[in-house]
């Protein structure tokens, strides 16, 4: 049995190239999912940045939305940047009209947290669980994390706020990694993927 983990990236909307680039350097075996029947195929899942909102509509639309949420109830490992991250949330704060979450992570998220694209930024942030040094986040209208349940683990923290989780095989960050060529954060998700697989 081959060790290369087959990785989806749900490509409705976002930054969907990016994370593709990102996990075949991580040594996985990346391809865009957009229907069902693609999602019953892969060992992980990403869920990129993007809108939220938006995602949470077409999501919906395309008939993902019960299948993404019965997928990851099963245990299915997913990490999810930005976006990606309140889509994985169990509530939104400030949700928008309609908007939907898959869950899979008992935290509560608020959207555009750190302010609009004008204020986005780059910082380095230490992550519990990845080696070498901080990782360098791109934060672009990022939300960030109000609070977390029992069930979930703080991995790191930028200017007094909550900005990575983890809970059991799913990963969120409220920053882009995958806009920075540093790899690692992809490498601990195809590495959570493999633990599973």
């Amino acid at each position: 049995m081959s060790d290369t983990p087959v990785i989806g990236v749900l490509a409705l909307q976002g930054d969907v190239r990016e994370h593709l680039i990102a996990l075949a350097s991580a040594d996985a075996l990346a391809r865009p999912v957009r229907r069902p029947e693609e999602l019953a195929e892969v060992d992980g899942l990403v869920i990129p940045g993007g809108e939220s909102t938006t995602m949470s509509k077409l999501a919906v639309l395309f008939g993902m939305m019960e299948p993404l949420r019965e997928r990851v109830r099963a245990g299915l490992p997913v990490y999810g940047s930005c976006a990606g991250m309140i889509m994985l949330a169990e509530k939104i704060l400030d949700p928008r009209s309609g908007q939907e979450t898959v869950g899979g992570i008992d935290m509560i998220v608020r959207r555009n947290a750190f302010g609009r694209q004008n204020e986005s930024f780059e910082a380095a942030v230490e992550v519990a669980g990845i080696d070498g040094g901080p990782v360098e986040g791109v934060f672009i209208r990022a939300p960030w994390v109000e609070s977390v349940g029992a069930g979930a683990e703080v991995i790191a923290e930028h200017g007094g706020h909550i900005v990575a989780v983890r809970q059991r095989n799913v990963l969120a960050t409220s920053f882009h990694p995958e806009l920075t060529g540093d790899h690692r954060v992809h490498a601990l998700f195809v590495d959570m993927v493999r633990a599973v697989k």
